[in-house]
């Protein structure tokens, strides 16, 4: 492993560890050589700090809900108490009550935005707390990477995932946040869209296929990415967002301004707006919107994997 790519020396949290990508995230970590602060709600994330300390690396398991504010603090705490550093942050945890809209709970809304909008709030909160007053301590910029998980759920709006949707919506409006916040400290942050079989997300992805070598969807492929952007060789790599899944990693493009319209006068009318925009969406498909359902043409040659 090159040096560039290496996090040894370097102490990690992850959260939402214990299984599926955090797992798969948290191994791919330990294996650069960083430590590791292993968060989950029970025993799974003592169990994968075992599997890593038995593999020859440092974790440490620390078990708690993320969308309680005040665990982000402990789990910045339990990294400097056992590594002597805290420099990468890797937001996974969440959970799924997918309804269509008019089906949904309250507690189906409330669940999932606390868990995963939330979740990420608090750890990155405390995350930023720790770099800001270490580089004005140092009276230079400080090491930090944060790496949050978004979902292509957010890009195409899905229709049975109006709370998760809204909620990976809001990760990446974090993300680009935390970012523009935290650059002149050294931190980056960035997003990524996965796609991976997981317990999660069995239902929809079925089971794994090849059925010898890597799965097209294996967690392991996304952890790869997180290794990369942990590492010192994403320095200038901030504010961005990827969908990674398969033998392929894509950059989003931010939105762009399609079209503008200007009224005769100061402000305007009703009849307006009807002359300039009606004509305009005339015949517009059901799928011209603001959706990005070109992001589905990825998937071919994503998981066309050899």
């Amino acid at each position: 492993m090159g040096e560039s790519v290496s996090l040894a020396g370097k102490a990690a949290v992850v959260t939402g560890a214990g299984a599926g990508l955090g797992r798969a995230e948290a191994l791919a970590l330990a294996a650069a050589g960083a430590a590791v602060v292993v968060n989950d709600m029970g025993q799974a994330a003592h169990d994968v700090a075992e599997e890593i300390v038995a593999a020859g690396g440092q974790a440490v398991g620390v078990t708690g809900d993320v969308s309680d504010w005040s665990l982000g603090g402990r789990l910045v705490e339990e990294s400097l108490k056992n590594f002597g550093t805290f420099d990468i942050l890797v937001n996974n945890a969440g959970i799924l009550r997918d309804k269509m809209v008019f089906n949904l709970t309250e507690s189906d809304w409330d669940d999932v935005i606390r868990v995963h909008l939330k979740g990420h709030a608090a750890t990155s909160h405390a995350a930023a707390v720790h770099w800001r007053n270490a580089s004005k301590a140092a009276g230079a910029p400080v090491y930090g990477r944060v790496i949050n998980t978004s979902s292509e759920a957010f890009l195409f709006g899905s229709a049975g995932q109006p709370n998760y949707s809204a909620a990976k919506a809001g990760i990446t409006a974090l993300t680009l946040s935390t970012s523009q916040g935290l650059a002149r400290y050294g931190v980056t942050a960035n997003a990524i869209c996965p796609r991976a079989r997981t317990a999660m997300t069995a239902e929809a992805f079925g089971e794994a296929t090849p059925a010898d070598g890597l799965d097209a969807l294996a967690p392991e492929r996304v952890g790869t990415l997180v290794s990369y952007l942990a590492s010192p060789a994403s320095r200038e790599i901030t504010g961005q967002v990827f969908v990674v899944y398969g033998k392929m990693v894509a950059l989003m493009a931010p939105p762009k301004v399609e079209n503008r319209f200007d009224a005769a006068g100061s402000a305007f009318t009703v009849d307006e707006l009807d002359q300039q925009l009606s004509s305009y969406f005339t015949g517009r498909g059901q799928y011209e919107t603001y959706s990005a359902y070109s992001v589905a043409e990825l998937e071919k040659a994503a998981l066309a994997v050899d």
